[in-house]
């Protein structure tokens, strides 16, 4: 068996009865790596056909074909540990379960080498370098920056396949809070919409009417804060897009409160609040072990700075 520093080969010839489907798809099924990783791999070269590099993931499994995997060993971090505090709701062996707060970066980018969230994982946990690649190690979702919530990461390669695989299958189930401008009608609805780069600024999202990805979010009024012509809502999302939350809100015409990307900043500066982020919150989270099968659920509270804008939203306006 090869050790921790070895690299892994899958070797596979494509039997008649199961040729046809995508190869990607194929090789993930035998494997046992995540379609994600499989495609990752492809794209690095590890993958061969018949002796010779395979360049396309969708390219179809044939009768006969020689498939051959090369799993590297975890690629050592080049990110430092660093002790930064983290509030831990659940660990074990397989994962970690954390409540993030508003401020925190996840993983170390460009304007942010250090300070991150896997910065502080590299230190709390010992063997969490290189799981899932060495820039983003356990890092199996992420949260916007100054989004706070609930968030679970992968100890292991396994659980990190695991957990992602029940990204993929959708049975990860993410419920947010937020509070928006205006009282949403209908109550509730759902939102389905293709997202992609803004046309017009390659740094934001956009609902786009073609070349984007689908993107589905459910939202709820919970609360009508009639005076301040706000309202607080729950929004499950189907799909995981960047900004998902944010671009749809405002795509219905109730943008969060405080977003200074998405958000209308009028508004916010007539409700005279101090807002230093938008107020998004990822409130629950409900997944199966990848190891155990349990069923878990982990719900955080709403933050010090969302509760007090909650507060002032509800007194009327002479009173703040």
């Amino acid at each position: 068996m090869p050790s921790a520093t070895q690299s892994r080969l899958h070797t596979h010839i494509v039997p008649a009865e199961t040729a046809g489907g995508r190869v990607d798809a194929w090789l993930a099924a035998r494997t046992g790596l995540s379609r994600v990783r499989i495609q990752a791999l492809i794209a690095a070269g590890h993958v061969t056909c018949d002796n010779a590099p395979l360049s396309n993931a969708s390219s179809r499994a044939r009768v006969g074909m020689c498939l051959v995997v090369t799993e590297p060993p975890p690629a050592v971090t080049e990110t430092l540990p660093q002790d930064i505090p983290l509030q831990v709701l659940y660990e074990d062996s397989s994962l970690l379960v954390l409540d993030k707060p508003a401020g925190l970066v996840v993983h170390p980018a460009p304007g942010h080498a250090d300070g991150t969230l896997v910065n502080a994982l590299l230190h709390h946990c010992d063997d969490l370098a290189g799981i899932g690649g060495k820039q983003r190690p356990g890092i199996v979702h992420r949260l916007d920056r100054d989004t706070s919530g609930v968030m679970v990461v992968a100890k292991t390669e396994a659980a990190m396949q695991g957990l992602v695989a029940q990204f993929q299958r959708g049975t990860i189930h993410k419920t947010y809070q937020a509070l928006v401008h205006g009282i949403p009608r209908p109550s509730a609805t759902r939102i389905e919409t293709l997202i992609g780069r803004c046309p017009h600024d390659r740094k934001r999202m956009a609902v786009v009417q073609k070349g984007g990805r689908v993107a589905i979010s459910r939202y709820r009024v919970t609360e009508v804060l009639e005076k301040a012509k706000a309202a607080l809502v729950e929004v499950d999302i189907e799909t995981g897009r960047t900004h998902q939350i944010r671009v749809h809100l405002r795509h219905v015409g109730h943008p969060i409160l405080g977003d200074p990307v998405y958000g209308n900043t009028r508004r916010d500066r007539l409700l005279q609040i101090p807002f230093n982020r938008q107020l998004l919150h990822a409130w629950k989270l409900v997944f199966q072990h990848p190891a155990t099968g349990q069923p878990l659920s982990f719900e955080t509270p709403l933050p010090a700075d969302f509760l007090q804008a909650l507060a002032l939203l509800r007194s009327p306006a002479t009173d703040r």
